[in-house]
């Protein structure tokens, strides 16, 4: 799940339990599969697949994993399945996008719209909250994994192709055309250095705070419940998060 481009969840990725990487697994081999799918089981003429693999190396997913879920999915009949991506609003005005993969579209359009109306949010037209956000790659670089300058940081970064490299308290945000993630993440790896997380994803252009007890309660029942949905892959949102719901 992701959110807003701050690395907001930095502890509770570090601390996530068994089962949450269990299902931080099985959603990234369904990736995988989206990705063979679409372009076949080679990563070296396959780019979005690429992407997918060191998405799942970030997310510290074994290699014999990576490998066996590639494998499972050049054998497995993925033509049910689609990708299908909703837009919508929560409390407050709030954007999110959500990204499915289902092999049942009616199915998994009820439970989203669910998810949203017992959030006190709506599911949208499509477009109408993704012009608020940003197609990027985004690599997070923690502070305690790294041991060099911020400037070294930089020259491979910028040298690699990278747009941006902001400097946190506790982490480095590289971010990169979504064409140029493939190369900086590269270089990262040839430098051995290690990637707390990285993926192309949607960074919201502005966020919003939540100032109210009922609009923060209504946003988490939101997210709550398009993360217990099997058909969710991804969900994308502008909200400001507060640094109590970081734990």
């Amino acid at each position: 799940m992701s959110g807003h481009s701050k690395f907001a969840n930095i502890a509770h990725k570090k601390a996530a339990n068994d089962a949450a990487k269990g299902k931080i697994f099985t959603r990234l081999g369904k990736e995988i599969m989206v990705a063979v799918k679409e372009g076949g089981p080679d990563p070296n003429n396959n780019s979005k697949l690429r992407q997918v693999i060191t998405k799942c190396k970030a997310a510290n997913m074994p290699n014999d994993t990576i490998d066996r879920a590639v494998k499972k999915a050049a054998s497995t009949d993925m033509s049910n399945f689609e990708t299908v991506t909703y837009e919508g609003y929560g409390p407050n005005g709030t954007a999110i996008i959500v990204e499915a993969l289902t092999d049942n579209r009616n199915r998994a359009a009820s439970n989203i719209r669910n998810a949203f109306t017992k959030g006190g949010g709506n599911v949208g037209t499509p477009g109408c909250v993704s012009f608020m956000f940003d197609n990027k790659g985004q690599i997070i670089v923690l502070k305690e994994d790294y041991d060099k300058t911020a400037d070294d940081l930089m020259e491979i970064v910028l040298d690699a192709g990278a747009d941006d490299l902001v400097e946190e308290e506790e982490y480095f945000e590289i971010l990169t055309a979504p064409e140029d993630f493939d190369a900086v993440s590269t270089a990262l790896s040839d430098a051995d250095i290690k990637m707390s997380s990285a993926e192309v994803t949607m960074i919201p252009q502005t966020t919003v705070d939540l100032t109210t007890d009922e609009d923060l309660k209504k946003m988490r029942i939101i997210l709550k419940l398009l993360d217990e949905e099997d058909d969710v892959q991804n969900v994308y949102h502008n909200w400001n998060e507060p640094e109590e719901d970081e734990e």
